[in-house]
């Protein structure tokens, strides 16, 4: 499959996308989709909206109970796209330099030199991210919201793309961590997986007992392909109108009585990405408001605390309230 480029005539601002670009974007993300769903039984919607993380350039924050696939959803995203996969084992005793890495002395050149961590990979699973320390959590902060790591005061570049695909467990909160808000806010989408439908699961006993499912995934894209579907995404259209419902949308949770902190504009910024992502994964070289509100929930809902609990499934519901309550305009 050949890759696409975008048309450009002096700046971002006037790259132009057709409906070419968006097709070949659908193709992409439709062998990838396939892939992953050989693999993951009955959770499409969830393969769906971890591809739109991807093509928006955000993290995924993977919350669940044991058993029901987040492992094994992340690495199969590491299976179908043909870069560096790092999985992080998250423990109490993991240390800052564990992850991002470490100066040592070299006797030969007797210079330091930078060892690098496993977060420098394209797409990093970060395993029961909450029961590290805070300590330890921190160190992602800045890898993952500015794509680099420093480290003594050496700045070091995060590879290109660069993904997060964190799980944890919400249930056994014993020995962990809850993940600040800071930290939360840095994942373009909180999923939950939830249990598969029976028919699913009579096919996942079958299958899983045979085979492991990863065993037959193999990559369908590379990273040059990933970079430059991001670089159409970016370029899906938004009107000013959009926008402004985006902006209503957040105020609105900031001012609702039910919600002790409402989103951050970073919500905001991610929630348009995945909107145009979402309208690329459509077929359209422009995002709608219906983009916006079937997202809303799993952009902005980790992102929010409720007054009565941080419990997520109240925060989706809050946030249902909130679209519920923001007029849409014409906003295409």
């Amino acid at each position: 499959m050949e890759g696409m480029s975008i048309s450009q005539e002096g700046t971002q601002t006037n790259s132009v996308i057709g409906a070419q670009h968006i097709e070949w974007v659908q193709h992409l993300t439709s062998r990838a989709r396939t892939a992953m769903n050989t693999v993951l039984e009955g959770k499409d919607e969830a393969v769906g909206l971890s591809l739109i993380a991807l093509l928006a350039g955000g993290h995924v924050l993977l919350e669940d109970v044991p058993g029901v696939g987040k492992t094994l959803l992340a690495r199969a995203m590491g299976k179908v796209v043909d870069g560096s996969v790092r999985r992080i084992q998250f423990t109490p005793d993991l240390l800052p330099t564990d992850v991002v890495g470490v100066n040592l002395f070299n006797q030969e050149t007797r210079h330091f030199e930078f060892r690098q961590g496993p977060v420098f990979a394209n797409i990093v699973i970060a395993d029961e991210i909450n029961r590290a320390s805070p300590k330890t959590q921190s160190a992602m902060l800045e890898c993952m919201a500015e794509g680099q790591a420093t480290v003594d005061g050496q700045t070091y570049q995060m590879p290109t793309p660069f993904v997060v695909i964190a799980t944890q467990n919400p249930i056994d909160m014993e020995g962990t961590y809850a993940l600040p808000e800071a930290q939360r806010d840095r994942f373009l989408t909180r999923i939950s997986l939830g249990y598969p439908a029976t028919a699913d699961e009579v096919d996942l006993l079958d299958n899983q007992i045979q085979n492991d499912p990863l065993e037959s995934a193999t990559a369908v894209t590379n990273l040059e392909h990933i970079v430059q579907a991001r670089s159409i995404v970016r370029h899906v259209s938004a009107s000013r109108q959009l926008r402004e419902y985006i902006v209503a949308i957040l105020h609105a949770s900031r001012n609702d009585p039910a919600i002790l902190l409402g989103s951050s504009p970073r919500g905001g910024v991610h929630l348009l990405r995945a909107a145009k992502a979402r309208a690329a994964l459509s077929g359209r070289t422009y995002a709608t408001p219906d983009d916006v509100q079937a997202l809303a929930p799993y952009i902005l809902a980790h992102r929010i605390i409720p007054r009565d609990g941080d419990d997520s499934d109240l925060a989706a519901e809050l946030i249902g309230r909130v679209l519920a309550r923001v007029p849409v305009s014409n906003s295409q």
